[in-house]
């Protein structure tokens, strides 16, 4: 039966959900196997990775800096103020349908900013390909080519960010042969708020009206948690593209502007996005966060298309939608907001003080569950093995043509300028961006390692954003990579003059039925955590993506971070051009012969080399360093030094100048 519908259960919780029926004395309702399927999948659940975030995360919430950890994190900025930060994944969407899978990805990731009371101020985007030389003879059955993928992303990232009116101000685009079969299209976002306007993600009290608003519901997305958890194969372009949503981002921008209204005035006193599971998630999570129940009726939700089943209903993922609890005698003054910027607004139904769900569809019952049974599933202790990797010989790199090999790595694909796509994307809307993704010359920018933000127009004091991701230093030595990642991420935001404040995570990773891919991922976990306790980083939210790969591919462990500092006053930020002839050039920290994961290594497909080994306490001393010069107006560009060492660091520089 799971696998005729697609539902995703294994044959514990299988058993599991005999045993609640058999107890109830009954058959389960299609809803209710529906909803039961979208809160267990591994997309929702996260019951394959809770124990290790756990274990390895729960101490990195420091109060009174985090002031919230729900849709997104929420990090203090200055009194009165916060910014909210949040980065997930689209990845799968994206293998079958890159337009429109990265499209809705960034609708995705404007709602749980927006999920907090945050107005949505900046994206990022890190995308991952194959080769764009691959030969398409290459290509395993099914698989779209990295030229064609890349194309369509980019184009979905563009249309979506730039029509909704938020600047995409950080990224990356990487390229490496394991992402030919899975693509990885990572989209963060950061946003503003009042501190008076935090708003939880859970339902605050019995009685409290629970309004679905925003677009109408279609067969768009129905399955798509259980695409997302589980490995692509050579079918999911035929199979599973229904369960690629639809955006709009025509109306994404007045539904952001009539919750942020109504935010404002007091009317809305919880909310969650509509996202994986659809309504059955959405609603059923803020009602179990606040530890009530709740009945719904499900003929009451407005439709896309005629004939849709209960249970399709229950679990559609139509984009462009958010849940609200409002008090009884709030609800017709939300109305009026929302009508006025012409966006749906339906009272679908109320919070209970019992524990169950009681779904209807104009008055008949057609699901009645312990709440708590479906929201919270148990999590899986699944076995995992911990790598050991022995390493090999000391690097030696031919010198006979240094300037041949300064072209070579300059020229490769990972270190090439950025500046084709990254003008295609609006960095300046809203008039927030100081410093922008390219500096220096129009003719020939340089990139730079953070964008820097002015939040608010009466202040100097600025909030900047970077991007950061190790796969290959992951791929030698998960534990070694998470913490090196961390170390990226705090240097970018030391090269713009920004004190490293908070990071939010996106895991991707494999299958974790895989107990080698589980040992990745624990010992990913555990860098990541080390880095962010040595380099003071705050982690007030993450995402987890599992099931990366199929057709006999898999991806490298790819932790990827949006990692947000603190810029005391914005007239001493710091760019990466170089400025003037004649000026000094300084190299700060240590130059080891460790080339394990480096440009040159993977250009050379040398995999007997050990990574750097990372230490976050110089970086840190090193980057208080370079904060303290920075205040003293002594410092006059500063760039990170990563792919391709201190050779395509210093051209990236010069080009700049």
């Amino acid at each position: 039966m799971s696998s005729e519908r697609g539902l995703g259960f294994d044959r514990e919780e299988l058993r599991r959900i005999q045993e609640y029926f058999r107890a109830e004395g009954r058959e389960p309702t299609d809803v209710e196997l529906a909803g039961l399927a979208q809160s267990w999948s591994e997309h929702c659940s996260y019951k394959s990775s809770r124990v290790f975030l756990k274990r390895w995360f729960s101490q990195l919430h420091p109060k009174p800096r985090v002031l919230g950890t729900g849709d997104a994190g929420v990090m203090a900025f200055e009194p009165g103020w916060a910014y909210a930060l949040r980065i997930e994944s689209h990845n799968h969407p994206s293998a079958v349908e890159p337009y429109g899978g990265a499209a809705t990805g960034i609708g995705g990731i404007l709602r749980d900013v927006l999920a907090v009371g945050g107005k949505p101020i900046a994206l990022a985007d890190p995308i991952f390909f194959g080769p764009l030389d691959l030969d398409p003879e290459a290509l395993p059955p099914g698989v779209k080519s990295p030229r064609y993928l890349m194309d369509g992303v980019v184009s979905g990232i563009r249309d979506y960010g730039n029509r909704v009116g938020v600047p995409t101000v950080s990224g990356g685009v990487y390229f490496d042969p394991s992402f030919v079969v899975n693509p990885l299209v990572n989209v963060g976002c950061v946003g503003w708020l009042p501190r008076s306007r935090l708003l939880p993600n859970r339902a605050r009290r019995p009685g409290d009206r629970l309004v679905l608003t925003g677009g109408h519901t279609g067969r768009d997305g129905i399955g798509g948690v259980a695409f997302a958890s589980r490995e692509l194969t050579s079918q999911s372009e035929t199979e599973s593209r229904g369960a690629v949503q639809l955006g709009n981002p025509i109306l994404k921008e007045p539904l952001m502007h009539a919750c942020l209204e109504a935010f404002d005035r007091g009317l809305v006193q919880g909310l969650k996005d509509l996202g994986g599971g659809g309504i059955a998630s959405a609603v059923g999570e803020l009602v179990h966060a606040g530890g009530f129940g709740m009945r719904i009726d499900l003929a009451r939700v407005p439709l896309r298309e005629p004939g849709l089943a209960p249970w399709e209903v229950w679990i559609s993922e139509s984009q462009e939608r958010m849940a609200l609890d409002i008090a009884p005698e709030d609800v017709d003054a939300a109305a009026a907001i929302f009508h006025r910027y012409d966006v749906p607004f339906t009272d679908i139904g109320q919070v209970t003080r019992g524990p169950f769900e009681e779904v209807d569809w104009d008055g008949r019952p057609i699901a009645r569950l312990r709440l708590g049974f479906r929201v919270d599933p148990k999590p899986r202790h699944r076995p995992y093995r911990v790598r050991r990797r022995r390493f090999g010989r000391t690097p030696s790199v031919p010198d006979a043509d240094l300037g041949g090999l300064v072209e070579e790595l300059v020229l490769a694909p990972d270190s090439r300028s950025r500046e084709a796509f990254l003008r295609v994307y609006d960095h300046e809307v809203q008039g927030r961006t100081v410093i922008k993704p390219l500096h220096g010359r129009v003719t020939s920018p340089s990139h730079g390692d953070a964008a820097v933000l002015q939040p608010r127009p009466e202040s100097w004091k600025g909030l900047a954003l970077a991007v950061a991701a190790q796969p290959w230093t992951c791929r030698e030595d998960p534990y070694v990579g998470g913490v090196a990642v961390v170390e990226e991420a705090a240097r970018n935001l030391y090269s713009v003059g920004a004190r490293p404040d908070a990071f939010t995570n996106c895991l991707n990773f494999g299958n974790p039925e895989d107990p080698r891919v589980l040992g990745d991922f624990s010992e990913t976990v555990r860098g990541l955590a080390a880095g962010a306790r040595a380099l003071g980083f705050a982690v007030p939210s993450g995402n987890v993506s599992f099931y990366n790969g199929g057709i006999g591919r898999e991806i490298p462990p790819t932790p990827v971070l949006m990692a947000t500092g603190i810029v005391p006053d914005l007239r001493r930020a710091i760019t990466s051009d170089l400025k003037a002839s004649g000026d000094s050039l300084y190299l700060v920290g240590r130059s080891l012969p460790e080339l394990g994961g480096s440009l040159w290594a993977r250009r050379h497909t040398d995999r007997s080399l050990a990574p750097p080994r990372p230490h976050p306490a110089e970086t840190r001393r090193a980057g208080d360093a370079i904060l303290a010069v920075g205040r003293r107006g002594w410092l006059r560009a500063a760039h990170d030094i990563s792919d391709g060492g201190l050779a395509v660091t210093l051209c990236e520089m010069a080009f700049g100048g």
